[in-house]
């Protein structure tokens, strides 16, 4: 069982909870494992397997009865309490509960009032106007809620990419351990790195397909096999996500790499490209005439109709080509180039980890600085500190740094821009700060001209170096704020203020789009996970996956540079 299969339960179980008016610190603490779960890089049933209980209670925000209950869903394959919750509510009750703007109090209001139980009937009511006459609900809040039905539409049959990933690496490992197995490779807009996934692909070389096969269809992520064939098989994975395995010849592996990995209109302008050279490029070779003259390798494809090798993240038809042909390929950023991390959460607000704890991680990753950014006094929800209290963590902070050799805690905070344009802490305070995160965290849906002027007033401000998370999305729960962000970029650029890149799966922000016009302009991004355990640090690789289909460069990361160059980046603007 995957992680997210162990996190669905918990946040599952934290709805019907709330639903059923139980004890709010018994609430957060199932989201805080679910939560907590998910950002865990080892598999937890390894986890379990290795230590046992003790073990699991290591693990941020999962004490004795936590612990328990993974116990059962690791022997049983699921969880009493689960499944008498499940008992006491409508069947479509979850998915009604997990339709944006419709929390469990307003799902269960609905229900009482109006005997809705499924997104259906909660869209038919809503397009009737039946909802705003209901306590506490009204015009914009059915409004509202018909937008956060559109966005589920919009995502629906798509995954995240972190989800994707972790589902097709546990695939491709189990596989790789088959003698069979020659080659193996996950193709598809997984291998582009798209932040969403609609299906995974999978392209295998071997002489015995059929072990693959057989194998692929009895792996323990498997939920029902869709087909199963001498050389191709489908399935759905517990999560719902389909998965496909294709057995390839050798001599043809490249161009199948090529041709499954996309984009449609990437590969069309190959083809183009081959047909002027006499040639036709398809995922069994490259052909003049009859004849196959290559295809063996992916290089082999560009090679062809005389282009560089260009990285799957690039090939979606937006001037790739173009780029390639006229010898302007950006050296995209690896995840070796980061050096630090500049945004993450510790107890001193509502992380999981100690400072301590988080340097620790940290050095693992074989970083040389990290920025501790905890929340300020406006996010008191998120354990944001007073600015008494802020001024005493940058104290110990300077004790840790006094004993620490060859690795810096950078002394941040990640601050709130308040409605009006203001920070929630003065700058006789912020001053103090190394990191000066600015970030949204409340008041979402001010009009475009009103959120744009506020952020923009943030920006100007000489203390703030980035600006956190800048459109604000969660993908497929939330869009973004409205917000002109071509002014928000040219702000940052006239003030000498970084953008972030949340490496956070559901945030992904800013978007790849985003990014190249970001570059575009100039201005520089730093690439945070916004870490709220230890565990999370390794999240950096979605950022960089993405910083990637945004054509970054090393240069044009800060967060690539050493400690010193960093600081002076960090207080150009001062």
């Amino acid at each position: 069982m995957e992680n997210t299969e162990f996190a669905k339960i918990f946040w599952e179980i934290a709805e019907f909870l709330e639903l059923k008016g139980e004890n709010p610190f018994k609430i957060r603490a199932y989201q805080k494992a679910a939560r907590n779960i998910e950002a865990l890089s080892e598999n937890l049933e390894e986890v379990y397997k290795k230590g046992g209980i003790p073990a699991l209670e290591a693990i941020p925000g999962i004490g004795e009865r936590i612990a328990g209950k993974i116990e059962q869903i690791i022997k049983t394959g699921k969880l009493d309490l689960h499944q008498k919750l499940l008992k006491e509510f409508p069947k479509g009750f979850i998915e009604l509960m997990e339709t944006p703007g419709l929390g469990p109090k307003t799902a269960m209001l609905l229900y009482k009032k109006l005997k809705i139980d499924s997104v259906e009937k909660l869209e038919a009511a809503a397009k009737a106007g039946k909802l705003r006459d209901l306590p506490g609900m009204g015009a914009k809040k059915e409004e509202n809620i018909l937008k956060g039905i559109e966005l589920k539409k919009k995502v629906k049959g798509r995954f995240l990419l972190s989800e994707a990933l972790t589902y097709a690496e546990a695939i491709v490992a189990s596989l790789k351990k088959l003698k069979e197995v020659e080659q193996i490779m996950p193709a598809g807009s997984l291998r582009r790195a798209k932040e969403t996934i609609g299906d995974i692909d999978i392209l295998v070389t071997s002489k015995k397909p059929e072990a693959i096969m057989q194998t692929f269809a009895n792996l323990p992520q498997v939920d029902r096999v869709l087909a199963k064939g001498p050389t191709k098989s489908a399935v759905i994975l517990k999560n719902g996500l389909q998965a496909d395995v294709r057995v390839v010849d050798p001599e043809t592996f490249g161009a199948a790499a090529h041709y499954f990995t996309g984009s449609k209109q990437h590969n069309i302008q190959i083809r183009t490209l081959a047909v002027k050279k006499g040639l036709k490029i398809s995922e069994y070779g490259i052909f003049k005439g009859n004849k196959r003259i290559g295809g063996k390798n992916e290089e082999d494809v560009f090679k062809a109709v005389g282009l560089p090798y260009i990285p799957p993240e690039l090939r979606e038809g937006t001037g790739e080509i173009e780029a390639a042909l006229a010898g302007k390929l950006p050296k995209l950023i690896e995840l070796s180039d980061i050096r630090g991390d500049l945004q993450m959460h510790s107890k001193f607000s509502d992380g999981g980890n100690t400072i301590e704890e988080l340097v620790a991680e940290a050095k693992k990753l074989g970083y040389e600085y990290i920025a501790i950014t905890d929340h300020t006094k406006s996010t008191r929800v998120a354990g944001g500190q007073t600015e008494k209290e802020f001024l005493k963590e940058l104290e110990y902070i300077d004790k840790l740094n006094a004993k620490l050799k060859g690795f810096r805690i950078l002394k941040g905070v990640e601050v709130d821009i308040l409605p009006d344009g203001t920070l929630d802490f003065s700058d006789q305070v912020l001053k103090e700060a190394e990191v000066v995160i600015a970030a949204i965290h409340s008041n979402f849906k001010m009009d475009r001209e009103k959120m744009t002027k506020r952020i923009i007033s943030a920006l100007k401000n000489k203390y703030v170096n980035i600006l956190s998370h800048p459109t604000g999305r969660l993908i497929g729960k939330r869009d973004p704020y409205e917000v002109d962000i071509e002014a928000i970029i040219k702000a940052a650029k006239d003030t000498g203020t970084y953008l972030e890149l949340n490496s956070f799966p559901e945030r992904l922000d800013l978007s790849d789009i985003h990014l190249k016009r970001a570059k575009e302009e100039g201005v520089l991004i730093a690439i945070n996970t916004d870490a709220h355990m230890a565990a999370q640090l390794e999240m950096m690789k979605y950022g960089v996956m993405t910083a990637r289909r945004g054509w970054l460069e090393k240069k044009e990361v800060i967060n690539t540079q050493p400690l010193e160059k960093l600081l002076k980046l960090l207080y150009a603007k001062r």
